[in-house]
């Protein structure tokens, strides 16, 4: 028969991360006692992050080929303090609020750094 569940936790028994094994197959405590295993961390949690090879890629071709024509309108918007406007065509052109603010921020990074 299957084994009932335990009706005096609000999971019904499956919460005992709290409570003590016995050891023992019935009452509060029973159980089976087990060492916890330290999880390492999920591989889903690195999922986004650029790592070194393609951001070295990414960073050689815009070295080669350079900004595209919308890009360079946004860079002479920065150039000319019209944040809000190089927002507005980058929002246009990307078709979402966060891709361009990312967008603007990058071209205004390269544009730093072209002054340096």
């Amino acid at each position: 028969p299957r084994a009932q569940r335990d009706c005096r936790t609000p999971t019904g028994g499956l919460d005992r991360e709290s409570e003590r094994m016995s050891g023992i197959a019935v009452g509060l405590n029973r159980g089976h006692i087990v060492t916890k295993r330290a999880e390492g961390p999920r591989p889903a949690l690195r999922k986004g992050l650029q790592g070194k090879r393609p951001a070295f890629v990414k960073q050689v071709m815009r070295e080669v080929v350079g900004f595209a024509p919308y890009e360079k309108r946004i860079m002479e918007l920065l150039r000319i303090q019209k944040d809000k406007r190089a927002l507005k065509y980058a929002k246009k052109k990307l078709g979402t609020h966060i891709r361009a603010k990312k967008k603007r921020e990058e071209l205004s990074e390269a544009l730093r750094s072209k002054r340096a």
